[in-house]
């Protein structure tokens, strides 16, 4: 009898067993980075109190920095330059949108997007950038938008008050996604104190469709500047880190890109 049991309690385990095992087995098979985890980052960028925290500390360090450049400023009239998406601009519900829907980015989507001129603000950044035009700071828009976007993006900016938020001060997309030649242009006229972003290539050409590995080696060798001329805001989202991974081989396929993102994991 009491073998009887013991057998048969072993039975009841092991059928215990193969149901866990099983579909834990097939949930990390189906475990979906693309498209799926962009939903995950804007879920954490819309709701969570740690982003904001993060973006107001950037914009409230950032105030003090360029108090700082005030009192040792040059010959040369002061600008400060941003990126837009993601650093004045907040796009989550796009990220959102897409990924409920089984899709990644898209330039039709996206344009649909921006022409409904109701994306809200990244916290922090309305009072900075009014802060830094209160100063006599010119405030430049370097973004990668297209020309098609001009006016949908000022209504944008124009809604919230943002300061320079002109043909003047807003520079596009034109030939390349690379802003090194448009900061250039800025520099002709202006000495530029501090530079605003969430991708990395938004501060330095060192950083312009970089692998990944040279990517983070020049992110340390750059140490110096982060919180001090480079300000950098949180986006979990989309980035050049992303494309870095699968070596900016955009044309792949979703499966494809989910599988080279899953092979960067560090697991245990």
């Amino acid at each position: 009898m009491m073998m009887k049991r013991l057998l048969t309690g072993m039975l009841i385990v092991g059928l215990f067993a193969c149901k866990t095992t099983k579909p834990l087995a097939e949930q990390a098979q189906h475990t979906q980075l693309v498209p799926e985890g962009p939903a995950w980052a804007a879920l954490w960028q819309q709701q969570s109190g740690e982003y904001k925290a993060l973006c107001l500390q950037a914009y409230q360090l950032a105030a003090l920095r360029l108090d700082q450049y005030l009192a040792t400023k040059g010959n040369k009239p002061l600008a400060v330059v941003t990126d837009i998406d993601e650093t004045v601009l907040d796009n989550s519900p796009y990220s959102v949108h897409q990924a409920l829907s089984g899709k990644g980015y898209d330039d039709k989507s996206w344009m649909e997007w921006t022409a409904k001129v109701v994306a809200d603000t990244v916290p922090g950044a309305p009072a900075f950038f009014k802060y830094a035009a209160s100063k006599g700071v010119k405030v430049f828009y370097i973004t990668n938008r297209l020309e098609a976007e001009r006016a949908v993006t000022l209504k944008n900016l124009q809604r919230y008050n943002f300061p320079d938020a002109d043909d003047q001060h807003l520079l596009l997309k034109t030939t390349t996604s690379g802003k090194e030649s448009r900061r250039q242009q800025v520099l002709q006229q202006f000495e530029i104190v501090m530079l605003f972003g969430d991708n990395l290539s938004d501060f330095a050409a060192i950083f312009d469709k970089k692998p990944f590995e040279e990517r983070n080696a020049a992110a340390m060798q750059s140490a110096a500047s982060f919180g001090s001329r480079f300000i950098v805001l949180p986006n979990p989202m989309y980035g050049d880190w992303e494309g870095a991974l699968y070596d900016y081989q955009y044309k792949l396929n979703t499966q494809q890109k989910d599988s080279v993102l899953k092979s960067r994991l560090k697991n245990y």
